[in-house]
C-alpha cells in the first residue's frame, strides 16, 4: 500500500486557480523581461513560473526556456498557453525549487523567479540550487515582495496572516527573501560574493478591468494565501470584517478609478552573478 504525503505548499498553489490573478500580471511581466537581456538562444529557468507571465514573454524574444512550478494545473496552463502561441522553444514541467532534481548543473544563463521561489520552503536550499543550475558568468534574478511594505501585496500577505492559524514550528516566512540583508546571506551561503549581489525596489503593476471589489473577488476566490484566510476568518465568523479590511485595502490603492483596477506594488529586485 502506498501513502501519499502532502505537500503542504503545492497543495497551497494547487488550489483555486492563480492563472486569474496572473492574467492582471501580464504587462508588468512583460515589461520586466524586456531590461533582463534575454536574446535569442539565451538558456532561461524560469523557477515558480505560474503559467509563463514571464516565461512566455522570455520565449517570444527568442530564449529557450524551461519554467518549472510546483502546482500541476499552473505547469498545464503554461503548457496550454505555449502550445496555442506554438513556442516550441518553451517547455513547463513540474519541479520543487528546494531540489531542482531534473536539472542538471550550470545549465541556464539566467535563471528567473518573480514571485515564485520565495514561497518555497528552505530557502537555503533555494538559494543553493538557484546557483548550481547557473552557468559560471551567468546571472540570478529573483522578484520578492517586500515585508511591512504598504503596498497591495505585502499588505494583502499581512492582512490574511493576521486571520490565519499561526504557522507551522520552523516556518519561514517567504516575506524574508525582500529582506536585503537576509537575501545576501543566502547566496553566500550558496557561493555567491556580497559584491555580486545588488538589490533595488521596483514596482510591479496589477491591471484589470472592473473595480477594485472585482479585483478583490479574484483574490478570495483564486488566490490559495488569501483562500485561506477567509476559510479561517468564516470559521471564526469573522468573515465580513476580513471582507471589509481587503476592500479598504483595495479601494485606497486604486489609481484606476471607479470601473478599472490599476495598483502599484512594491517588490525587491535582485540580482546575482555567478
Amino acid at each position: 500500500m502506498t501513502t501519499t504525503v502532502s505537500n503542504p505548499n503545492k497543495d497551497l498553489w494547487e488550489k483555486g486557480d492563480f492563472t486569474r490573478v496572473a492574467e492582471t500580471m501580464r504587462n508588468a511581466g512583460e515589461a520586466l523581461v524586456s531590461q533582463l537581456g534575454v536574446r535569442p538562444g539565451t538558456q532561461v529557468l524560469d523557477l515558480g513560473c505560474g503559467d509563463g507571465t514571464t516565461a512566455v514573454p522570455a520565449a517570444r524574444l527568442g530564449a529557450d526556456v524551461v519554467g518549472v512550478d510546483i502546482a500541476s494545473n499552473l505547469v498545464a496552463a503554461g503548457n496550454a498557453r505555449a502550445a496555442a502561441e506554438e513556442l516550441e522553444n518553451l517547455r513547463f514541467e513540474e519541479g520543487d525549487a528546494s531540489h531542482l532534481d531534473n536539472l542538471a548543473d550550470d545549465s541556464f544563463d539566467l535563471v528567473v523567479t518573480v514571485f515564485g521561489a520565495m514561497f518555497a520552503p528552505r530557502p537555503y536550499d533555494v538559494a543553493k540550487e538557484m546557483v548550481r543550475v547557473t552557468r559560471p558568468g551567468g546571472r540570478i534574478v529573483m522578484g520578492n515582495w517586500i515585508p511591512g511594505d504598504p503596498t497591495l501585496v505585502a499588505q494583502i500577505l499581512r492582512i490574511a496572516s493576521s486571520y490565519s492559524p499561526p504557522p507551522p514550528e520552523g516556518f519561514v516566512s517567504p516575506m524574508t527573501w525582500g529582506v536585503e540583508d537576509e537575501v545576501v546571506r543566502r547566496f553566500a551561503a550558496a557561493g555567491i560574493a556580497a559584491e555580486s549581489v545588488s538589490c533595488e525596489r521596483r514596482e510591479f503593476r496589477f491591471e484589470s478591468e472592473g473595480p477594485s471589489a472585482e479585483f478583490l473577488g479574484l483574490f478570495r476566490a483564486y488566490y490559495g494565501p488569501t483562500m485561506n484566510a477567509y476559510a479561517a476568518a468564516e470559521a471564526a465568523g469573522r468573515g465580513d470584517e476580513l471582507d471589509r479590511e481587503l476592500a479598504d485595502l483595495f479601494a485606497s490603492q486604486n489609481e484606476g478609478g471607479p470601473d478599472r483596477t490599476s495598483i502599484g506594488a512594491t517588490f525587491l529586485l535582485v540580482t546575482a552573478t555567478k
